[in-house]
């Protein structure tokens, strides 16, 4: 698959390169992709750096979004004509201190998180995966034969169901499906699943 990394930071980065390492197109981006090349240069002949903005103009089968909370508008409006019916992953988490008002009212509000996302990339297929992993765990409990870590996972109908699941396996995680977007309040921070590197097993009796 090509995949476009929207925000190449330590989710991002990390997921890109071991996208990259299981064979797929991956596309980092930023608004400054010349930072990019220590990245590009560590995730092998598979990746390159864009910006933003080329990253959606590739016409990429999916694209994650690993940006802060705050930027989702912006990049729903801005981008609207290219994501159309593709598969984006919402790695994002609404944190007030960083994301401001926006943040603080998603939380208070009876529509989860990845709810609003899908709502502002709404020609999408929306899955929400990779926002309850700390970012060191990303990097180095991946590519495990036994005792996998768990990576929870919602989406949105059949299409970005089947996409994100099989990215989390391809490198080495277990994909726990938590249902439909509606039920992935249980992955907002500060929730019951929220920060947890555990296995299946482990998951699942907290779920």
């Amino acid at each position: 698959m090509k995949i476009g990394v929207i925000g190449s930071g330590n989710i991002g980065g990390n997921l890109g390169k071991h996208w990259a390492k299981a064979g797929h197109e991956v596309l980092f981006s930023s608004r400054h992709p010349e930072q990019l090349n220590d990245l590009v240069r560590d995730s092998g002949s598979n990746a390159k750096a864009v910006s933003v903005e080329k990253a959606f103009e590739a016409n990429a089968d999916v694209y994650l979004l690993a940006v802060p909370f705050k930027a989702i508008d912006e990049l729903a409006e801005l981008y609207a004509g290219e994501y159309g019916n593709r598969v984006i992953i919402d790695a994002t988490n609404p944190y007030p201190e960083r994301d401001g008002a926006l943040a603080q009212e998603v939380r208070d509000s009876n529509r989860n998180a990845s709810e609003y996302t899908a709502m502002k990339f709404g020609t999408a297929r929306t899955g929400k995966a990779f926002n309850t992993i700390k970012a060191d765990h990303l990097k180095t409990k991946a590519w495990r034969d036994q005792d996998r870590v768990a990576v929870p996972f919602a989406a949105q109908d059949e299409e970005s169901k089947r996409v994100t699941q099989q990215l989390i396996e391809d490198i080495g995680f277990d994909a726990v499906y938590v249902g439909d977007l509606s039920k992935t309040k249980i992955m907002d921070p500060e929730q019951k699943i929220y920060g947890k590197s555990v296995n299946r097993a482990e998951l699942e009796s907290l779920m």
